[in-house]
């Protein structure tokens, strides 16, 4: 199965793909898509495009996406689930299942302490991943919901918001 890990982020949205068969995982490809400028609906309308063209570049079965947490900056907050609603279009617009997890779910899955730092979640990837070259700290974190996804089973396809878009098509 090949899985499609997205850290969201409104400049930088990190994204990594693994093949999963059994308990054998390999490194397909990860980068990040960036947007600039202060136009919040292009820079949103940026990364989906870049996103759109990973899910076509490398056919991923099924997706993740870590979840939004809630900080002291309200603003931010909001402008970051802006992001995650893109991170979670583009896969089901491609038909894709879409997972979600915790930070602390995919730290613990990927280190094994859910209050893992970004130092040691990029350690433990290119562990479980051997010969990877990470494309930055937004790159390793999609590669661990990646990775967590691989290990807690997949979504099923007749799920989540894939499932949504599928229903509006018919």
């Amino acid at each position: 199965m090949r899985i499609l890990g997205i850290d969201p982020g409104l400049r930088h949205m990190g994204w990594g793909i693994i093949e999963a068969d059994g308990p054998r995982l390999r490194h397909v490809a990860n980068g990040v898509c960036n947007s600039s400028g202060d136009d919040l609906s292009l820079r949103l309308l940026s990364l989906f495009d870049q996103l759109t063209k990973v899910i076509a570049t490398h056919l991923p079965d099924t997706a993740a996406v870590e979840q939004t947490f809630v900080n002291k900056d309200g603003a931010g907050t909001l402008k970051l689930g802006q992001a995650r609603g893109i991170a979670m279009l583009a896969p089901a617009r491609a038909g894709l299942s879409v997972g979600e997890y915790a930070p602390n779910s995919v730290k613990k899955t990927v280190v094994g302490v859910g209050h893992a730092d970004k130092g040691q979640v990029a350690h433990m990837v290119r562990v479980q991943l051997p010969g990877v070259q990470i494309a930055g700290p937004d790159a390793a974190d999609a590669l661990a919901i990646a990775i967590c996804h691989a290990h807690h089973g997949g979504a099923s396809a007749n799920s989540g918001l894939a499932a949504a878009v599928a229903r509006a098509r018919a």
